[in-house]
Formats: C-alpha cells, sequence, structure tokens
C-alpha cells in the first residue's frame, strides 16, 4: 500500500495529534504522510465560535478534503467534530483518552485572587455557564487562538485568568501552573483523538481499527449520544463525562442555562451492555425535567 495521507489542521497542537495517529500506524508498519490544511475555525479568531453561527468550524475543511480525495483520513480533537457527520464521512478511530480535565491558568499578578473575584477570558459557553452557577457575578471576555496565544493574551490583556483543556497543556509539554476545577464537567469527548475516514476506503478503515481504543469508544459514543440527543451543537452549555471503573460506567453531565442559574445534571453508575443506548437514555431524563424548555431558551439567546 502506498503512504496513508493523514490530514490535519496546522495549528501546533493538531499536528502533534496527527504525529501521535501516525507513530501507531508506523508501530504496525505502515507509512504515513501529513497533510496541514488550513481550517475555517483558524481564520477567524475575533469572533466566539458560537457567534460564527455553524457547527463543524473546525472540521469542514478537513471534510472537503477527504470526500475530494486529497487525504484519506482525517484526524481531529473529538470535541470540535459535531455529531452529524457529512454523507460517507464516518469516525473509525479513537485513540486512548489521556487528560479530559479543563484547568484554570492565572497570570501572576492575580495568584491571590479567590475564585469569585477572577476576570475570567473564555468564549466557551460551557465554560462560563459552568463558572457562573458558582460565581454569578463573574465578568467574562472573550479569546480565542491556539494554546501559546492565548498565555499571551493572559498576559498582555486586561484579565486575570482563563480555562483550558489540560490535554493541550500537556500535549505541548508546557511548564504552566495550573488548578484543577471539579465542578468544571468537561465537553463531551474532551482530550480525545479521532480520526475519520472515507466510507468507500474499505482498506484504510480496516487499518484504522487496529489502532482503535476500545473503552475510550464506549465512553465517548456515550458523551456524544448525550450531546446528539439534546441537540446541542457547540453553542449549548453542555458538559458529559464518562468513565469505566471496574465493570461499570460512571457518566456524569449537566445542560446549564447561559447564566449559569438553572442546571440540569446527572450523575449515574451503571453497568454497560452494547444493546442500550445509555447517552440518549439520560439525556432523555434531562429533557424531561426541564430540559427542553431550556434548550428553546438557549436557542433563542443566540
Amino acid at each position: 500500500m502506498k503512504s496513508i495521507r493523514i490530514g490535519t489542521r496546522n495549528s501546533a497542537l493538531a499536528l502533534w495529534q496527527a504525529r501521535e495517529v501516525a507513530r501507531h500506524l508506523q508501530n504496525s508498519n505502515y507509512i504515513t504522510e501529513i497533510v496541514p490544511i488550513v481550517s475555517s475555525g483558524d481564520k477567524n479568531l475575533n469572533q466566539p465560535l458560537y457567534s460564527l453561527g455553524i457547527t463543524g468550524v473546525f472540521t469542514r475543511d478537513l471534510d472537503t478534503a477527504l470526500l475530494n480525495d486529497e487525504i484519506d483520513i482525517a484526524v481531529h480533537s473529538l470535541k470540535d467534530v459535531p455529531t452529524k457527520l457529512p454523507e460517507n464521512i464516518e469516525l473509525i478511530a479513537y485513540l486512548e483518552r489521556d487528560y479530559p480535565q479543563d484547568v484554570l491558568i492565572r497570570k501572576e499578578a492575580s495568584k491571590t485572587k479567590e475564585f469569585h473575584e477572577l476576570k475570567l477570558a473564555t468564549s466557551s459557553l460551557r465554560r462560563r455557564a459552568f463558572w457562573l452557577k458558582y460565581y454569578p457575578e463573574a465578568v467574562f471576555s472573550d479569546i480565542r487562538g491556539n494554546i501559546q496565544t492565548r498565555l499571551q493574551k493572559l498576559e498582555d490583556q486586561d484579565f486575570d485568568a482563563t480555562i483550558l483543556s489540560l490535554a493541550g497543556i500537556k500535549r505541548m509539554k508546557m511548564d504552566t501552573e495550573y488548578e484543577m476545577m471539579p465542578f468544571m464537567i468537561p465537553a463531551p469527548s474532551q482530550g480525545v483523538v479521532a480520526v475519520a475516514g472515507h466510507s468507500d476506503k474499505k482498506e484504510i478503515n480496516e487499518i484504522l481499527r487496529t489502532i482503535n481504543h476500545k473503552e475510550t469508544q464506549i465512553c465517548v459514543e456515550i458523551e456524544r449520544n448525550f450531546l446528539s440527543t439534546l441537540e446541542g451543537g457547540c453553542t449549548a452549555p453542555i458538559g458529559a463525562f464518562a468513565e469505566i471503573i471496574e465493570n461499570q460506567i460512571r457518566f456524569k453531565a449537566a445542560l446549564c442555562s447561559l447564566d449559569g442559574k438553572n442546571c440540569i445534571s446527572t450523575d449515574e453508575n451503571f453497568e454497560y451492555n452494547e444493546t442500550e443506548n445509555f447517552g440518549e437514555k439520560f439525556a432523555k431524563v434531562v429533557l424531561e425535567n426541564g430540559g427542553k424548555e431550556l434548550m428553546t431558551e438557549i436557542k433563542g439567546s443566540l
């Protein structure tokens, strides 16, 4: 077989993800080639994602390249991938999840401030809403860009702290102090590298399945099914996290209003079986307990 063309965004973190997939494939003696592609989401760093009014802003250019046979596979940060994929594109493999958490990073001058005193820079509706649930007087600034850009903005601009994915900090080997926030439920499938393929490329897809981490797949499919049942793209404050603990799965999730005042949460322990759609099941419970009205309210506010 000729080399497998791996499509990726061209940010440092995205290239790390692509190299990680390449490493797994090379360990099985496959030749790979990385093909960087500039995505629409990387071109516009001035507007928060929710104001762009589209889902898949970080994936559609890679989708196009995949459909046009410019690449054989596309590597994504799974939390950026919409729950509804274009025709003929499917998620084939998931690498083992490493760090699902969000972390708080402060500038030096704000080290002694209490959480409720911090002026936060984040454009994520989820991070804002979950923070507001506990600190309702919080003031926010918008921030976009890669990790290095955000940390530079933190130093240069008038806010105290920002919230980032721990996976990005660890993968970039950044020597940055951070604080854990147990109340901040991660975005569905945060911390997971996923590989998408074209449904017609059967041989390559079979190769990809050999690097799939099954436990990670089980967890993120529950999270993504929860998200899709709530009909929330990246524009709704939804957190969801599943993990396998011994023979059970623990699933924590929440849907919050934009101001954080109304949060509908679920925390379940259950034995997994392949026949039941647990993400859909728990999302329906949330919808029946006020989630439907809350989603309508959120959509009407954006």
